[in-house]
């Protein structure tokens, strides 16, 4: 017996000139049997020598049936690919005696043409696209020595821009000179602790004469964006200096030094220190405003060799009829008076460089009472508001001069049902936001009257004030007097933020307003925070 059942199919013999690569498993196909043909050729077959025939231990080759027997030598079934049996021819050749059935494997044909027939397609696509090429592109066989000639890229599109100049290029250098105080200011805004944030809101008063561990405090500790100063505190040129130096040596961001110094018999500071100046009546009265002019240069002279870089003036109040508050402190009974003489004020001022208040915003010119003792009501109609007492506002927020946009400007407490029937003036949206903001236009600080006035805590303690007024649109708290009263303002602030009732962003925005004000007086550098 062979290494095959006797009922299995003889397979063809392998030839010792034709042996067949051993096939791939997918190529098996033990199922078809193998056939037969008449045109093989014949192939002279060696019979098997002694080192041959011992390679199987008994004289035959693995998979072969003795010549003997009248059977085929075959490969086993598993090992004959169906291609290969359908290919196979027996051939006999004599040897001898005997002769033998030989059938010789071929290689695969249909593997060739496999393989002839993409190379073909392959370079008839490749002679397509070399007569195309030559029918529509002259230049691309036009010779070694053709040259191209570049076509200039024509710069289009948002973000395609042509190569930088040497004057762009040094604007990119110095790009902070370009940017605006705002942007400035808001990264160092982001750059704060909330509790630094929250103390640039606040401009701080002190009861002492010197520079006292409280008023220390409220500038290192509570990180107080501001400090005023009144005439008591102010009593020598040397002291005065001293202190402001003081207060600004330990202040981690430069202050705002302000005081009230409109000139004449009621509103002065400076009194301890220089002779007195004219009042805004007097100077209106003039009828040249250069006087008003040439005063207010005086006056920030004065002020800025103490180190005072705010002056809480002037007052733009229309005065419609003689009232407490406004005694010798106005520039006259008409818009246009007022908008003419404070406006010189104001102008020469800010250009000798201190920052100018205008002041009693939405207006005290129809108040009889004190404003200090009381909340003031003004009934005048709406139309009557717009045009007079809104007027000076409108013309310096709007105007083209910027010495004659105000650096900063005060609301005070006074009530217009016409407008708001509930709330004072500097607690209200609609006048702080709706009117100032929106209306108007105004982007600048807005600082508020003291807090501790009559028509105020009458209803409302200083912390909830506070907290209403940021909400309203104020950028700046006047008002808390020591280090425990800033602390509680503090914490309502803090309080009101974390319960939703005043937001980041209106904290940030005011911030960032105030620390834009001392860059643009140049109280600090204009520059990204290190």
């Amino acid at each position: 017996m062979t290494m095959h059942d006797e009922g299995a199919e003889p397979s063809a013999p392998r030839s010792r000139r034709t042996i067949p690569r051993r096939p791939r498993p997918s190529q098996y196909n033990d199922a078809t049997p193998a056939r037969s043909g008449n045109d093989s050729r014949p192939v002279p077959v060696q019979p098997p020598s002694s080192s041959t025939a011992s390679a199987n231990g008994n004289g035959r080759m693995p998979g072969y049936v003795s010549a003997n027997n009248g059977m085929n030598r075959s490969a086993p079934a598993a090992f004959a690919p169906a291609q290969q049996r359908e290919q196979t021819i027996p051939t006999v050749i004599p040897a001898g005696p005997a002769s033998v059935s030989v059938t010789p494997t071929r290689l695969p044909r249909r593997r060739k043409r496999r393989v002839a027939l993409p190379v073909l397609l392959a370079l008839v696509v490749l002679c397509l696209l070399v007569g195309f090429g030559a029918i529509f592109s002259p230049h691309f066989f036009a010779g070694a020595e053709a040259q191209l000639t570049p076509t200039p890229a024509g710069h289009t599109g948002a973000f395609v821009q042509p190569q930088l100049s040497a004057a762009q290029i040094n604007a990119l250098h110095h790009l902070v000179s370009y940017m605006q105080y705002k942007q400035l200011a808001s990264l160092y805004v982001q750059r704060m602790s909330l509790d630094e944030e929250i103390g640039q809101v606040i401009m701080v008063e002190y009861a002492d004469t010197y520079y006292s561990p409280d008023l220390n405090e409220m500038i290192t500790s509570l990180h107080a964006g501001g400090v005023i100063m009144y005439e008591f505190q102010m009593n020598s040129f040397n002291q005065t200096k001293h202190d402001i130096a003081e207060m600004q040596q330990n202040a981690k961001i430069p202050l705002l030094i302000s005081t009230d110094e409109e000139g004449g018999p009621y509103v002065h500071r400076l009194l301890h220190i220089y002779p007195p100046h004219m009042s805004a009546t007097e100077m209106a009265d003039s009828g040249n405003p250069q006087v008003a002019a040439n005063e207010a240069t005086l006056v920030a002279r004065q002020l800025l060799a103490l180190g005072i870089n705010v002056n809480l003036a002037p007052d733009v109040d229309v005065q419609l009829v003689p009232g407490y508050d406004l005694v010798t402190r106005t520039f006259g009974n008409t818009p246009q008076s007022v908008i003419t003489y404070a406006g010189a004020y104001m102008q020469a001022l800010q250009k000798a460089g201190v920052i100018a208040t205008i002041k009693h915003y939405p207006g005290l010119g129809d108040a009889t009472g004190d404003a200090h003792q009381l909340l003031p009501i003004i009934n005048r109609t709406k139309a009557q508001i717009y045009a007079t007492e809104l007027a000076p506002y409108k013309a310096f927020i709007q105007s083209s001069n910027k010495w004659l946009n105000p650096g900063i400007i005060m609301p005070t407490d006074l009530l217009m049902p016409a407008i708001d029937p509930k709330m004072p003036a500097e607690l209200s949206p609609i006048f702080m936001t709706d009117i100032l903001r929106n209306q108007l236009g105004y982007d600048g600080v807005v600082l508020t009257d003291a807090l501790y006035m009559k028509g105020i805590t009458d209803q409302w303690s200083m912390p909830e004030a506070a907290v209403l007024a940021l909400k309203a649109g104020c950028d700046m708290i006047l008002g808390p007097t020591g280090a425990d009263q800033t602390i509680a303002v503090i914490d309502a602030i803090k309080a009101a933020l974390q319960n939703g009732t005043l937001s980041k962003a209106r904290l940030d925005q005011a911030a960032t307003r105030i620390i834009a004000l001392k860059m643009q007086y140049h109280l600090m550098p204009a520059v990204p925070p290190q």
